[in-house]
């Protein structure tokens, strides 16, 4: 007796593991039952695709077998697949989307960081000037280059102070 029954079951060309159960019935019939199961999926929601279930006489199942499970094997393994995909691009996106988290995080700890050296300087400056220490006010004002958005005000700010200095002989 020659079949080709395994080469049509390669010939569905499906990811995952065929099961295939067969039970006698009373009436001379056969029930196949066929699932289908990829492991490689990580998606639970392949466990609820029910079974296939044939009922026939050996003749009939013979005959109609293949082309009763062919297409339903096949759209069930692309779905299949597509879920493990859709899975794993979606594990990516969060991870992507917590890499983009903390450079948005750090970048505002560091610009918070970076606002508070410059709030911090110019309190200092404040506090020199009014003990009449012009000097050292005027050094604790932080460098225009630094903050080129606050660069002019920066600049007004060390003029002022620098006319309040004492008067030197070398500034003729």
């Amino acid at each position: 007796m020659e079949t080709n029954f395994f080469q049509a079951l390669f010939d569905l060309q499906v990811q995952g593991d065929i099961n295939i159960t067969i039970r006698f019935s009373n009436e001379n019939k056969l029930w196949v039952t066929v699932l289908l199961n990829n492991p490689a999926c990580g998606d639970d929601a392949q466990k609820i695709v029910p079974p296939m279930n044939l009922k026939g006489t050996a003749a009939e199942l013979d005959e109609g077998f293949f082309a009763s499970i062919s297409a339903p094997l096949q759209t069930t393994s692309q779905i299949f697949v597509n879920m493990e995909s859709y899975m794993k691009q979606q594990e990516e996106a969060a991870l992507q989307s917590k890499m983009e988290k903390n450079k948005t995080v750090k970048a505002v700890k560091e610009k918070s960081e970076k606002e508070n050296k410059f709030d911090a300087a110019l309190k200092k400056a404040d506090e020199l000037e009014a003990e009449g220490k012009h000097r050292e006010a005027w050094m604790k004002v932080p460098e225009p280059g630094e903050y080129p958005e606050q660069a002019d005000m920066l600049r007004q700010r060390r003029e002022s102070l620098s006319a309040k200095f004492a008067p030197s002989l070398f500034n003729i």
